[in-house]
């Protein structure tokens, strides 16, 4: 028996433990001389250009006049290589103080090579994978003269309606914290400087994910407490591994809008994290205070944003137009706007743009590179979720000849590479059709019937097609689920259901008595039950990229096996937002012994069916919860042990387990650690995740797993807004999701 040692690495111990980039940090007195020393020689004016971020338009001519005037310090939306060494030539050549342009695009989930969306990265629970896409996108990104994303978004996402949530790494705070320092290693690499690197930018500063009913854009209402307790770790970890960027939010938080927001920019960032990086609005959001009611017009906007902290202004022009005015009548000092410019130039120091600021025209192209493809294709098959494998459907038998696929999602090249992809080609995507009949075709019959055009799509015409190809079939594979257009900004639904006339082709499907495969392609979790009711097996696939029709094809014939586990709650009916795992208990907690609502007794009394925390409809409990996902094999879990029943918190816990394969196939188990904190002086959630693994189990094989669990990463807020471990009884929990696993105890004392 194998033993599998997890040990206390930098991305495990988020943020307790920093994996800062040294290079990356204040401290670099070369660096800093050479801020200053640019920074004394600059007016006004070129300093308030250094603040200002244009997007790209088409009159290279214009934006080239306002460079040489030192107007302009960054621009967005540029990826033609010509013409952003011709504006950095202007920038560089013909100002004054020749500081070169700092050039922005939002690469999201990848540049060409489009990865899962990070909503579906985050269900591989594999920050390897997610580094990799990241520093893939940097490679691919930088090519073209791009040297800083808007991403990672590490905003804890726990509504599924809101149409960001597919930018997020769900609704753990953990798992969020995780994967967002995966990404900005990935981003960033070894050093800013090098060419191939490109600014990473933590967005939304903070609380975004929140957003009241889960409508983009919308106030959130989180306490001090919640937010220091669930929002802020992901932003802490990422500025801890060296996030060169943060970018403020749209909403306001109990009445202030996080780009005028002094506590969190200045206090908590600057003050607390020692933040040294720069600062940006998100579009336009300086001026959209206005909107917001606590700024009058554009100068009060500016004046708001720069004393609360922003060094940048994305395309508001606002800083430029407005800001002498302010500094004249003394309402923003002269020292705000140096402030500000130090920590922009000393990012463009750091990536090295001073000494190297043009792309190579010449450079063969990197778009696309097999290795890329590979790391994609990989990515998007770690990131699918088994749901459901009734009488072990998949993976299909070697006796299947004739497989029907039908749906709208079997051959949609542009749908499948979901929201974010300004500069994906729908040309190179590999769809599951493609894939099945290229991989399998000398395996299998492949019968295509699409059945509905598109997944809004209500005309039903093409259903009796799609029947008709299932019942000469000996399995039926049906893509369904979301358009890319269906989720992302602005892109928020009240209603979870598959669209369009989806739900009726699967029904149609079941009754036909095939073996019934449902494939589900979406930018959220949707409320499928009936569909996993009338299927066979299910297999979700957040938007997968490029390579998600290979990757499911070979999900699909069992070449890869199913490892993916949902990073956010799924829920039964969209009624039961907001629902997820780490909710705390409340005075009369949800009981399992509710009747059927039908059940209910006419004239039954106020209390007949017992007072609990619960819906009389659909009860308590999701779908499935956060953190589940099935396998092609089986694997068993042996009870924890605990190297000691008593801690103090400077000890280390370690938490040792046997896991098994049980099964028939080689397969990886996502082992999850929860912990709960029993009796506190403010409620604590039911469960926490504290540590995960990946561990790959042959037929048969057993290893023993070991986590380590510093005691100092059970702190948080409490009663007096102090941030400590409190002693007491803590249960913990090691099993496949957030639902599972048998409880052991430990204590911790003073």
């Amino acid at each position: 028996m194998k033993t599998v040692k997890l040990l206390s690495a930098c991305l495990l111990l988020l943020p307790l433990v920093s994996c800062t980039q040294v290079q990356n940090k204040g401290g670099d007195a070369a660096t800093e001389q050479k801020v200053e020393a640019l920074l004394s020689k600059m007016t006004l004016e070129e300093k308030l250009g250094q603040m200002n971020q244009i997007s790209s338009y088409g009159n290279i001519e214009d934006m080239s006049g306002l460079i040489k005037k030192g107007e302009i310090g960054s621009i967005l939306n540029e990826v033609d290589p010509v013409r952003v060494n011709a504006l950095q030539r202007v920038a560089v050549e013909e100002s004054r103080l020749g500081i070169p342009l700092l050039m922005a695009r939002d690469v999201i989930h990848g540049f060409k090579t489009i990865f899962p969306i990070p909503l579906g990265q985050a269900a591989t629970f594999d920050p390897q994978v997610v580094e990799d896409g990241a520093w893939i996108a940097a490679i691919e990104a930088s090519s073209v003269g791009v040297r800083w994303t808007f991403s990672p978004m590490i905003d804890v996402s726990r509504d599924p309606r809101w149409g960001r949530i597919a930018e997020s790494c769900g609704e753990d705070t953990y798992l969020s914290s995780v994967l967002g320092a995966a990404m900005v290693k990935g981003y960033q690499g070894d050093s800013l400087n090098s060419p191939t690197s490109i600014a990473a930018c933590a967005k939304h500063f903070v609380g975004y994910g929140a957003a009241e009913g889960g409508r983009d854009y919308n106030s959130t209402f989180i306490s001090e407490r919640n937010l220091r307790n669930i929002y802020l770790p992901p932003f802490e970890a990422a500025a801890k591994a060296g996030a060169a960027t943060f970018m403020t939010s749209f909403n306001d938080n109990d009445g202030v809008p996080s780009t005028g927001n002094k506590f969190i920019l200045r206090d908590v960032l600057r003050g607390e994290w020692g933040f040294d990086g720069l600062v940006v609005t998100d579009w336009n959001s300086a001026r959209e205070m206005i909107a917001h009611g606590v700024a009058t017009d554009d100068k009060d906007a500016a004046a708001l944003a720069v004393n609360a902290g922003v060094d940048m202004e994305m395309v508001s022009y606002t800083f430029f137009k407005y800001l002498p005015e302010e500094i004249k009548a003394g309402k923003v000092k002269q020292s705000v706007v140096d402030e500000a410019v130090r920590n922009i130039l000393r990012v463009k120091f750091r990536l090295g743009l001073f000494d190297n600021p043009y792309v190579d025209e010449k450079k063969a192209s990197v778009m696309y590179d097999a290795s890329h493809l590979e790391a994609a294709k990989r990515a998007a098959e770690e990131s699918a979720i088994l749901l459901k494998n009734e009488g072990e459907v998949l993976p299909l038998k070697e006796n299947i000849r004739t497989v029907a696929v039908v749906g709208p999602m079997a051959d949609a090249p542009h749908d499948q590479l979901g929201t974010w992809i300004f500069d994906g080609e729908k040309a190179h995507t590999q769809t599951p059709l493609t894939a099945i009949k290229e991989m399998y075709g000398d395996k299998v019959q492949v019968i295509y019937e699409q059945g509905l055009a598109y997944s809004r799509d209500k005309n039903t015409a093409g259903i009796s097609k799609a029947v008709a190809a299932a019942q000469r079939a000996d399995v039926v594979i049906a893509f369904v689920g979301e358009e890319s257009i269906l989720s992302g900004e602005a892109h928020c639904l009240a209603d979870l259901n598959l669209q369009g006339a989806q739900s009726e082709l699967i029904a149609a499907l079941a009754k036909t008595g095939r073996p019934l495969v449902t494939v589900i392609m979406a930018g959220r979790p949707l409320t499928i039950g009936k569909e996993v009711e009338a299927s066979n097996a299910v297999l979700y696939s957040f938007h997968p990229g490029t390579m998600g029709g290979p990757a499911l094809a070979d999900l699909l014939f069992g070449k890869a096996v199913p490892s993916g586990k949902t990073p956010v709650t799924f829920l039964k009916t969209v009624g039961q937002v907001p629902l997820y795992y780490a909710h705390n208990n409340s005075g009369r907690p949800a009981s399992s012994h509710l009747k059927p609502l039908d059940e209910v007794p006419l004239e039954a009394s106020q209390t007949s069916e017992g007072s609990s925390s619960s819906y009389m409809d659909v009860g308590a409990q999701p779908l499935y919860p956060f953190g589940y996902g099935l396998s092609y094999t089986t694997f068993k879990y042996g009870k924890p042990q605990l190297s000691a029943g008593e801690l103090s918190s400077k000890d280390v816990l370690t938490v040792t387990f046997d896991l098994e394969n049980t099964g028939k196939y080689e397969g990886t188990e996502i082992a999850q650690l929860y912990v709960q904190d029993k009796v506190a002086s403010v409620t604590r959630p039911v469960k926490e995740l504290k540590r995960f693994a990946r561990v790959t189990l042959k037929p048969g094989e057993k290893k023993t797993v070991s986590f380590e669990l510093p005691i100092s990463e059970l702190a948080f807020w409490n009663l007096n807004m102090v941030k400590t471990v409190e002693p007491g009884d803590f249960g913990l929990w090691v099993g496949p999701d957030s639902q599972t696993g048998d409880e052991v105890f430990f204590k911790v004392v003073d």
